[in-house]
């Protein structure tokens, strides 16, 4: 079994989630005691957000490269970032790695290409839905993503960031992003891509008006399979 290196803290919630299913499927997949190998490096999310509100992207891309040397040090034969949001970093993590980075864009667009997906609806933070860097990675895949409209992305960043981040789920909010992703549906969406790796406390198969894409679970599947691979 390979050791997996987890950027993580961003938010602590996402980081919970990405540390439990890791170990749920090396458990799954060999039995016993079985555990992942999982090194983790846990920024404070109050410096990252912060420098996000100021656009300092450059500052978040030095930490996180900066962070990522220190896991392939201490013995990480992969990296995950687990976080949709600061995949716009990933050049600067890409530039300093040796050893492969899993791209949580790349893992969730191979997974919808499998199931003949075509046109997925994309939630996630304002800079994941608005901005290109990670639009242009499912294009790229020959998607053609489904964006919500401006109240509904001011809706859909506003709840994760005040509420989800903070480990915490109302009915409102859960219904909010239901009606939502309804929406999108009736737009001609195939899917929902659940792009913020907190959006799974809100939104699952049960619930969802569209098959949801869970791209922090994806995320680990792709990992466990790297790191199981003979």
């Amino acid at each position: 079994m390979k050791t997996i290196g987890i950027l993580g803290g961003m938010s602590p919630e996402s980081t919970i989630s990405y540390y439990k299913t890791l170990n749920a499927l090396a458990k799954k997949r060999f039995g016993g005691y079985s555990s992942a190998k999982i090194i983790l490096h846990s920024v404070n999310f109050e410096e990252t957000h912060a420098a996000q509100m100021v656009g300092d992207w450059d500052r978040i891309g030095q930490e996180l490269a900066k962070a990522t040397t220190g896991l392939e040090a201490a013995g990480a034969d992969m990296i995950l970032l687990a976080t949709n949001t600061m995949h716009k970093c990933a050049a600067a993590i890409e530039a300093v790695i040796t050893k492969p980075f899993i791209h949580i864009g790349d893992a969730c667009a191979a997974r919808l290409v499998a199931d003949q997906r075509k046109r997925p609806a994309l939630l996630g933070t304002a800079f994941t839905m608005e901005q290109s860097f990670y639009t242009s990675r499912l294009e790229a895949h020959d998607l053609s993503p489904i964006i919500p409209s401006k109240s509904e992305r001011a809706d859909i960043h506003s709840i994760i960031f005040d509420e989800l981040v903070h480990g915490k789920t109302t009915d409102a909010s859960r219904q909010r992003y239901i009606d939502i992703t309804a929406n999108l549906a009736a737009q001609g969406a195939d899917s929902v891509i659940l792009g913020c790796t907190e959006i799974g406390m809100l939104l699952n198969k049960a619930n969802s008006p569209l098959p949801p894409y869970d791209t922090a679970l994806i995320h680990c599947e792709a990992a466990a399979d790297m790191a199981n691979a003979a």
